[in-house]
């Protein structure tokens, strides 16, 4: 397994890292994803390990708290030998204090995220969302705190905008606070936004991505051809309209690109998606899931080769989309104002 470093940090993470979303099953919404208990979680966790990936990323509201329960009994006795990422922000119960950025709900979901977790300690914590009500001196000194007293490593955000990104850099820069170092989004050949502002932040500020949901919300999976109904299990028949739009013609032509280049390259549609992503700027880490042991070998299959450039300018072409202002008219400015990926022609 290759190991990079997770933005301008010191940490060493995996290419691929395993995300257990799918571990408990607590509600609805999370059955659809999976519901692996302790016994398969720590199977699972086996082969993980085994294959050099060792960063597991979860949230507190994963199955309500379920799924970090789990991971924390699946790696028990073996704390050192992993990496835990978890994340708070998002609502946790019914109190007017039981969500958000603020000091005194993070230092709460800190310390229920590690009484769950079974360790004294968090590798990687993330802000899962932007709090706008919170002052992000607020944020920044409260995950400061939390960093000097030994019980979060690095932080990281989610699923921000870039000047919810830059504003929070700044004010760790401005008052000398941790900073963020790894940033977790969405980012699949389905949906491809992440290229447009926040990869070439990331890029300027070292920060590293995390992917999360790197096949595109379930629809990269492979089972899904042009003219064929949804196959039977398939988290979008609960989960679709939660997730990602996308257009069928959109979802049908990048399907039909990575068919393609599947067949070239001898590979699995999954494996080839997960392997377009490794190849991309500021990327630290894909992570992705799996419901059992067969998907995570899978999964596991996209590491240790890469698409020729050949292959990786077909799946650019498929998967392009016009951007939306001000980022198609800074792409006819190319000379001054690089991106990290640029445009390929049609």
């Amino acid at each position: 397994m290759e190991y990079r470093q997770l933005g301008r940090s010191g940490l060493k993470v995996p290419a691929l890292s395993y995300g257990t979303g799918t571990f408990g099953g607590g509600n609805e919404f999370f059955k659809a994803w999976g519901a692996s208990d302790v016994a398969e979680a720590t199977r699972l966790v086996d082969i993980c390990l085994d294959a050099g990936v060792n960063l597991f990323d979860t949230a507190d509201i994963y199955s309500d708290g379920l799924s970090e329960t789990i991971l924390g009994k699946a790696v028990a006795g073996r704390r050192d030998k992993v990496l835990i990422s978890t994340k708070a922000t998002f609502r946790l119960g019914p109190g007017p204090n039981d969500l958000g950025s603020s000091r005194h709900h993070l230092i709460q979901a800190g310390e229920a995220s590690l009484r769950r977790l079974g360790t004294d300690y968090i590798d990687i914590y993330h802000m899962h969302g932007f709090d706008a009500l919170t002052p992000q001196e607020e944020v920044l000194s409260t995950l400061d705190h939390l960093v000097t007293s030994g019980k979060v490593r690095y932080i990281a955000c989610s699923n921000f905008s870039g000047w919810h990104l830059m504003k929070a850099l700044d004010v760790s820069d401005r008052y000398g606070r941790a900073r963020y170092v790894g940033h977790q989004v969405y980012y699949s050949l389905l949906n491809r936004e992440y290229e447009w502002e926040l990869m070439p932040l990331g890029a300027d500020q070292g920060v590293g991505a995390l992917i999360w949901s790197p096949l595109g919300w379930g629809r990269l999976t492979g089972k899904i051809r042009r003219g064929q109904p949804l196959p039977k299990e398939s988290r979008l028949h609960k989960t679709g309209d939660m997730g990602p739009q996308v257009s069928d013609d959109h979802l049908y032509n990048v399907v039909d690109a990575l068919d393609e280049v599947a067949k070239e390259c001898g590979k699995s549609v999954p494996q080839v998606a997960l392997n377009w992503l490794l190849q991309r700027p500021t990327v630290s880490t894909v992570i992705f899931g799996a419901r059992n042991e067969e998907q995570l070998r899978q999964n596991l299959g996209a590491a240790g080769w890469n698409l020729t450039s050949a292959q990786v300018a077909k799946l650019d072409r498929a998967s392009d989309v016009t951007p939306t202002y001000p980022y198609w008219h800074q792409r006819q400015f190319l000379e001054r104002n690089p991106l990290p990926v640029a445009p390929t022609a049609k």
